[in-house]
């Protein structure tokens, strides 16, 4: 008889590990970045800047200089009060020291240092000093300049004084290498951060933000003097507005300061940002709840006083009165309460009577101080009502028809058998071709296919009653299950995988974008949640003798010829899904094994919005701009 050996391993005092100073964060840099790839990289970045921008809420700066020099390291200036060097009383070591080396240490946990911040958690420049191979840290104040040297977080040596300067003369310069044992690349994306400059710039008036890459030798100052009024006209360049300048409204209540800026133009979407101390709050809170509940009472009560809407009219919705808006909704505030690591939802209860009342008056004070405005605008926000009482009754069909206790799916799906929402995936295909080569070639048990008929109608340029006249959106809608509009429920969804698959031609990049702005502006948390993906066919089909190749480059192409070069390789070109028979489409792009699939994500909301206005907007010019500047970068240009 066999007996079982057990490993028995000790566990006391002697396991327990204590990781000292900056080691956690060099450990499981994750949990204080998010991540090693390039929003890692760039985070690093924000992390120092933010620190700089939180002088200027104050008033103690109003010029940053960020480099990234030729070896990837960065340096960021500040003319704002300088970190204290002070000895620290409690940890008897230089306050600079200390803000540098320790989690949780900063200005911004008491009062005194700072009234209003983004940063609260403390852990922002240590972390960045943690993930460094080297960092330096010098401080202008009280006369002298003084300079610390990090190695891995570590200090080289003491701080010392290092030279005299003019009292006047003030400020923190932190320079930085990252480590590359750490980060999975150095390459900055140029334009990312920018975009980043440019809403801070926008959200904090007077402060100027010089940004060089000495890398490419490019260097842009975003200096904005209308503040978030430029803002929105920035957002609007693209749009034609209805009142030429838009409202702003400022007030302080209390510890609070209220910023909006808003201006309607004659498109159907709506484009509001919110942002707490300078940070993008993208899932709202309370001080967007303020401000839609004001803006909504505001205009209904001048509808009504001034005979828009009659006695016996219904009021107009939240919806109604946001379509064709462009909006920033701004807050300062000591102690903001976010929800979740991310920031992405301000929780302070209070902040929403403040917005609501702020909004509310200096709301009403423009419509009556500018009457034609705001009868273009009232006049837009009735015919939204029109409209969404159409949309209504068409949405209502469509969920007769699309309700899954009477089966009435569009007879176009091919349904997998599949039951369980996480287990099933939607191929959205283009023609009926390659949708027949699809039903054929699938894994009936979880995949299903949906083909569509030529191009959907460009959501961007319709109203949401148009947009329900259109068939194939209408049996987009009713495959998903989700609705649409202010009944949209994602809880709903039918497939938790939905993968747009078109040809690898410009009739098929089309298709796909049309797509992708249908999915941006009526079903946006169903990318943010991930369920939202392209599928990759190969472009080439390379055979020499027996060996056979999918290619889905051009790049690829070229290797795998040169490898043939003494050999006759032939080629064939897929432009089309339904080139393929359903065993090639199976195996190439299907296959969860073998296929190859890119989740659609938005990193930045206020850039897609920007972009999807721009390309799919009725303003040509800023398009035809677009595609002069990058008509050389086009790649698989079906000619």
């Amino acid at each position: 008889m066999a007996q079982a050996v057990t490993s028995k391993s000790t566990y006391d005092a002697s396991n327990i590990q204590v990781l000292e100073g900056l080691e956690a964060v060099r450990r499981r840099p994750g949990m204080y970045i998010g991540s090693t790839d390039i929003r890692g990289l760039h985070h690093l970045i924000f992390e120092v800047v933010d620190n700089a921008v939180d002088e200027a809420l104050g008033g103690y700066c109003d010029t940053i200089r960020v480099t990234i020099h030729p070896d990837a390291s960065v340096t960021v200036s500040d003319n704002g009060r300088g970190i204290p060097v002070k000895k620290h009383p409690k940890m008897n070591t230089s306050a600079l020291e200390v803000v540098m080396t320790v989690l949780h240490a900063g200005g911004k946990f008491g009062s005194g240092g700072y009234a209003m911040s983004s940063g609260l958690h403390g852990v922002g420049v240590s972390v960045v000093n943690g993930l460094s191979e080297w960092m330096i840290s010098e401080v202008r104040r009280d006369g002298g300049r003084y300079r610390q040297e990090y190695r891995r977080g570590v200090p080289v040596a003491a701080v010392k004084k290092v030279g005299t300067i003019d009292k006047a003369e003030q400020g923190t310069t932190q320079s930085w290498m990252p480590d590359s044992t750490i980060f999975d690349s150095l390459d900055y994306n140029y334009d990312l951060i920018a975009q980043r400059f440019r809403e801070m710039a926008y959200l904090t008036r007077g402060l100027r933000i010089v940004f060089i890459d000495e890398r490419s030798d490019r260097e842009t100052t975003f200096y904005f003097e209308g503040g978030i009024t430029s803002f929105v006209r920035h957002l609007n360049k693209t749009k034609t507005p209805l009142h030429p300048k838009p409202f702003y409204m400022h007030r302080q209540v209390g510890d609070f300061i209220v910023e909006a800026a808003i201006q309607y133009n004659d498109t159907y979407g709506e484009s509001v940002h919110s942002f707490a101390n300078n940070i993008n709050t993208v899932d709202g809170g309370t001080h967007l709840t303020g401000f839609r509940s004001a803006l909504t009472r505001t205009i209904n009560d001048y509808a009504r006083k001034n005979g828009f809407l009659k006695e016996n009219d219904d009021s107009l919705t939240g919806e109604d009165v946001r379509e064709g808006l462009t909006a920033i909704v701004s807050v300062k505030l000591p102690e903001p309460q976010f929800e979740g690591q991310t920031k992405g939802k301000l929780g302070n209860a209070p902040m929403s009577g403040a917005v609501n009342s702020v909004v509310g008056e200096l709301l009403a004070q423009h419509l009556e101080e500018n009457p034609q405005a705001a009868k273009r605008i009232v006049e837009k926000c009735v015919n939204a009502a029109r409209a969404r009482d159409a949309a209504r009754k068409a949405r209502e069909l469509v969920q007769r028809k699309g309700s899954l206790e009477t089966f009435s799916l569009p007879g176009k799906l091919a349904d997998c058998s599949e039951r369980d929402p996480a287990r099933s995936e939607l191929y959205i295909v283009e023609g009926d071709s390659a949708g027949g080569s699809a039903k054929q070639g699938r894994d009936r048990r979880y995949q299903a296919i949906l083909p569509l008929r030529g191009k959907i109608l460009n959501v961007e340029k319709a109203r949401l009653d148009k947009m329900l006249q259109n068939a194939e959106i209408r049996s987009l809608i009713t495959a998903l299950g989700t609705s649409i509009g202010d009944q949209f429920d994602p809880s709903k969804l039918r497939y938790h995988r939905i993968i747009v698959m078109t040809d690898a031609d410009v009739d098929g990049a089309h298709i796909r974008t049309l797509l992708l702005t249908f999915f941006f502006r009526h079903m946006e948390s169903l990318i943010v949640d991930g369920r939202l993906f392209i599928a990759q066919p190969p472009l080439y089909r390379l055979q020499s003798g027996k060996d056979v190749h999918w290619v889905y480059s051009d790049e690829e192409r070229d290797e795998i010829m040169a490898r043939y070069k003494d050999k006759k390789v032939e080629t064939q070109r897929y432009k089309g899904l339904g080139e393929m028979n359903p065993e090639q489409l199976w195996d190439t792009t299907m296959n969860a094994e073998t296929r190859t699939l890119l989740q659609v994500t938005i990193d930045d909301a206020v850039r897609a919005d920007e972009t999807f206005d721009m390309l799919m907007g009725n303003a040509v010019p800023p398009r035809k701009s677009f595609i002069q500047t990058h008509a050389r970068q086009v790649q698989n240009l079906d000619v």
